[in-house]
C-alpha cells in the first residue's frame, strides 16, 4: 500500500509533467500558463475555503477542500522549482524544535 508521501510524490510528478502542456486540454498546464500569480491566488483562495468548511461545514468537505488546497500548493511548488522532499526535509529540521523558538530564530 503507498504511504502518503508516495501518494503526494506521484501527484507531483504528474502536476510537474503538464508544464508546458496544452492549456485547451489540461486545467494543471493552464493553470502553469497563467504563471505564479494565479497560481498563488488559487491557493490562497482554496486556503480560505478550508477555513471556512472547517468553520461551518462537514468534516468531507473540509477533506474535499483539503485536497483541492494540498493540489494546488503542489502546483505552486512546482512552479517555484520545490519538489516535496524539500518540504519533508525542512519538517523534519523542525522537529523536535519549540514552535515559538523556531519561530524566533527566524531572520526578520
Amino acid at each position: 500500500m503507498p504511504t502518503n508521501s508516495d501518494i503526494v510524490e506521484r501527484l507531483y510528478q504528474t502536476i510537474s509533467g503538464r508544464k508546458g502542456g496544452d492549456p485547451e486540454t489540461s486545467y494543471t498546464a493552464k493553470l502553469f500558463s497563467r504563471g505564479r500569480g494565479k497560481i498563488a491566488q488559487k491557493v490562497g483562495e482554496e486556503s480560505v475555503e478550508t477555513v471556512i468548511a472547517a468553520l461551518s461545514e462537514t468534516p468531507e468537505r473540509v477533506i474535499s477542500e483539503s485536497a483541492d488546497l494540498l493540489y494546488h500548493l503542489l502546483v505552486l511548488w512546482a512552479d517555484c522549482g520545490i519538489a516535496p522532499a524539500d518540504v519533508w526535509a525542512e519538517l523534519e529540521r523542525r522537529q523536535g524544535v519549540s514552535g515559538i523558538a523556531e519561530k524566533n530564530a527566524r531572520p526578520r
